[in-house]
């Protein structure tokens, strides 16, 4: 599945207040979100010494993926509130960090390298 077959068919499950002029329920949801795969992560490092990805049983790497597919789906439904396409979201995303690698300005700080 691409990204604009994605984008258009999570955006038919989005039943939330205000959906097309609104971006705090999905801003909302995608903090809470990212929160869930930390604290898994964090419950992974203190219950099973677990800090590296390799260190993962498949199990526990599927849980990760949904949690993942959740932060995906509310990086899709801001991409639609702001009219974007999730596929120019990514390749905007890629051409910048390209640029920055062959400037050799991957590291460092601000969004201007």
């Amino acid at each position: 599945m691409d990204f604009k077959e994605y984008q258009e068919k999570s955006r038919v499950t989005a039943k939330y207040p205000d959906v097309g002029d609104t971006f705090t329920y999905p801003v909302m949801g995608l903090v809470g979100e990212a929160g869930e795969i930390a604290d898994k992560l964090k419950k992974h490092m203190r219950d099973g010494g677990i800090f590296k990805p390799s260190e993962l049983n498949d199990d526990q790497k599927q849980e990760l993926a949904k949690e993942l597919g959740d932060v995906l789906w509310y990086i899709a439904q801001l991409s639609s509130e702001f009219s974007l396409s999730l596929s120019d979201v990514a390749q905007m995303n890629i051409d910048k960090l390209y640029s920055r690698m062959d400037r050799g300005k991957l590291g460092g700080s601000g969004d201007n390298r």
